[in-house]
């Protein structure tokens, strides 16, 4: 498995500010949890959708690629530092989030 958080810079209300996925092998992602510039957030599992986040639909582009486009902000995170986000993802302030 491989973790990843990636912030995105954006103007637009109704997308994500960051993710936080966990990939498999092939980096389709697992789980993931979103926040939005409302502070809201969201999560994507197999079989479970809240908040308006999905699973993406095609496996993430490889780290280089993404840390390539002056929107995105990737940072790969631990198992642990993911697995605290995926916790507390319906809580108030979660950690590594805020």
């Amino acid at each position: 498995m491989n973790y990843i958080r990636v912030q995105w810079l954006h103007e637009t209300p109704e997308a994500p500010v960051l993710a936080v996925s966990e990939l498999d092998d092939h980096r389709w992602e697992r789980r993931k949890v979103e926040v939005f510039a409302d502070g809201s957030k969201g999560y994507a599992m197999k079989g479970e959708e809240r908040g308006g986040t999905r699973l993406g639909l095609v496996p993430l582009p490889p780290f280089d690629e993404i840390a390539a486009d002056p929107q995105f902000l990737p940072e790969e995170i631990t198992e642990e530092e993911f697995e605290a986000v995926w916790r507390a993802r319906l809580e108030t302030g979660v950690p590594g989030l805020n």
